[in-house]
């Protein structure tokens, strides 16, 4: 075992080479997992993944400290569900909407509205369905989702890549806007947007398949 086997990593803002340079929230994740030293490691899912880095980054250093319990909650969290990106999307812009400047909320309404039009696919339900966490920070918004609407139903193309280009995007607006919106508690706003995305991501997550009984109890209890 060499020294750097022996660093602990210090949870800060950024990239990092090593652990001896510390770690953002996902290279601490890579390292519990014992995968290989990445700020992309395979154990989480991409889209979580992306929120944590972000949550991490747009945190103060004052207030990182207090995520660092929470890594261990996206090791393993790898859900293959289509679902997935569109509901977690969804709710980092539910936390985000209602505070961050008029600029973002325009973009955040957009890819909010997408992204519940690919979820009522999904369902099989009417394609202008909206579920109701998302109807209430529109309607909170209603300069910004009016103009969304209209953008929206003016393009005729549909948000082939929402899940590699729009969701990300939309993410990463949605998190730094709250950390430089006019609010007097950013740090707990982005704490309580990444507990909330961990615990979207985990409800999606497939049943656990059932344990095999032994032999030795089915041949006792026939």
């Amino acid at each position: 075992m060499n020294n750097l086997d022996l660093a602990v990593p210090v949870l800060s803002r950024g990239k990092h080479r090593n652990p001896r340079k510390g770690a953002c929230f996902m290279e601490f994740a890579s390292y519990l997992a014992g995968e290989p030293w990445s700020d992309h490691p395979a154990c989480t899912h991409p889209l979580l993944a992306g929120v944590a880095r972000d949550v991490n980054d747009c945190t103060t250093d004052s207030g990182r400290s207090r995520l660092a319990p929470m890594i261990p909650s996206v090791i393993g969290m790898t859900p293959d569900d289509p679902h997935v990106v569109p509901r977690v999307t969804a709710r980092c812009i539910q936390h985000a909407l209602p505070v961050v400047s008029q600029e973002r909320q325009y973009i955040l309404a957009v890819a909010l509205l997408v992204g519940e039009k690919q979820l009522a696919e999904l369902d099989g339900r009417p394609l202008d369905h909206i579920e109701p966490d998302s109807l209430a920070v529109l309607q909170a918004v209603p300069s910004a989702t009016k103009w969304a609407r209209a953008f929206t139903a003016r393009s005729r193309r549909g948000a082939p890549d929402f899940a590699r280009r729009t969701a990300p995007r939309a993410v990463s607006c949605a998190v730094e806007g709250i950390s430089q919106a006019c609010v007097p508690d950013p740090d707990d706003r982005l704490y309580r947007l990444l507990v909330d995305a961990v615990a979207e991501t985990k409800s999606w997550m497939p049943a656990p398949a059932p344990r095999p009984i032994p032999t030795e109890v089915v041949r006792f209890t026939v």
